[in-house]
């Protein structure tokens, strides 16, 4: 019998595939953190439900750029032995921000991770990319550091902080090494030159005012245009639990965003509940699944409604981001996944 992932034409797009959460770290004793608590989740979970991203640009202290970008290798390393024997499902997620492009840094970050850990990586992000020539510039530089052809395949998650970057985003998207293009909130209201209140950058003002608003919709419809994953940017009241899970809320229901970042622990959780589909859409996706396979994939009735390839495909995507949130499945479900992701 056909797997719902070989016969569903789109199920496997990156948006389907990515955990929903990225948590940020650059100090070395929370990038530590960041990593067993990253292996704590994914054991009660039984999924890595979390990316840890190391953080070469905010995190580096001026001037020691080339000693934190060694740390970071280091931490990957050893993070990537403990997991290196698990199953693909349960394997640690770890990637790199590197510097902008046009920082100097930016040649030595790449060197020393790529070189170092690139092939334990899943993805490197990439900050201030304005334009299509951006991402070139960070190909051209992984492909001068190795001659992997795995690690010159690794994904790109880039990240929009700019009115020109969102101008050319679609394009940006269009790239086939970029998997994830994230929003810089704040780097693009300062842009503006004061023209948006401070209020835009955090709280409600994020999804009331037009420009931010219009930023955050262009970055999604260029994302799903392209089967990339639009990536939610940060909410900076980081102890304020109602307002992480209100903000992942809205992200994740009504601006099409199907990832998010975090920013200290504990906005993981709540940024996993926001995303992750309810019960009664998993039994019903459960149910809707195992009958169109059951048929073949030819369409069904379900209570009174036709089902198609064009619904199972999303009912699928559903228990994809219910298995990626950790969620309880169906015995049904649970069956697929331990055919293909274990």
């Amino acid at each position: 019998m056909q797997h719902p992932r070989d016969v569903l034409l789109g199920a496997q797009a990156a948006f389907g595939l990515l955990p929903v959460c990225d948590h940020y770290s650059g100090v070395p004793a929370r990038m530590r953190k960041s990593l067993e608590l990253q292996r704590a989740l994914t054991v009660e979970f039984g999924a890595c439900v979390f990316d840890v991203t190391l953080d070469c640009e905010d995190g580096a202290p001026v001037g020691a750029e080339a000693e934190h970008a060694a740390l970071v290798v280091e931490l990957v390393r050893d993070a990537m032995a403990q997991g290196d024997k698990l199953p693909a499902a349960i394997r640690p997620r770890i990637a790199v921000r590197v510097h902008p492009v046009d920082h100097p840094a930016f040649d030595g970050d790449i060197d020393t991770v790529i070189r170092g850990a690139g092939a334990m990586l899943c993805h490197l992000m990439v900050p201030k990319v304005e334009s299509v020539s951006d991402v070139e510039r960070a190909v051209a530089a992984i492909d001068s550091a190795t001659q992997d052809p795995a690690v010159r395949a690794l994904p790109l998650h880039v990240l929009v902080e700019s009115p020109a970057a969102v101008h050319r985003v679609f394009d940006i998207a269009a790239h086939p090494r970029v998997q994830s293009i994230s929003f810089g909130l704040m780097d693009f209201v300062s842009a503006h030159g004061g023209a948006i209140p401070a209020h835009g950058m955090s709280g409600a003002g994020q999804f009331s005012h037009p420009l931010v608003v219009r930023a955050k919709l262009e970055i999604a419809s260029a994302c799903h245009a392209h089967g990339k994953a639009p990536s939610h940017c940060v909410v900076t009241e980081f102890r304020d639990v109602a307002a992480i899970e209100k903000a992942a809320r809205i992200a994740a229901s009504e601006m099409g965003f199907t990832r998010m970042w975090s920013i200290h622990p504990d906005q993981i959780r709540p940024i996993l509940a926001a995303f992750a589909p309810s019960q009664a859409e998993i039994g019903v996706a459960s149910e809707i699944v195992a009958l169109a396979q059951a048929a073949n994939w030819a369409p069904i009735d379900y209570q009174g409604r036709l089902h198609d390839r064009a619904s199972y495909r999303l009912y699928w995507q559903i228990l994809e981001r219910a298995h990626r949130t950790g969620q309880a499945l169906p015995e049904k479900a649970r069956r697929l996944f331990a055919a293909s992701l274990q």
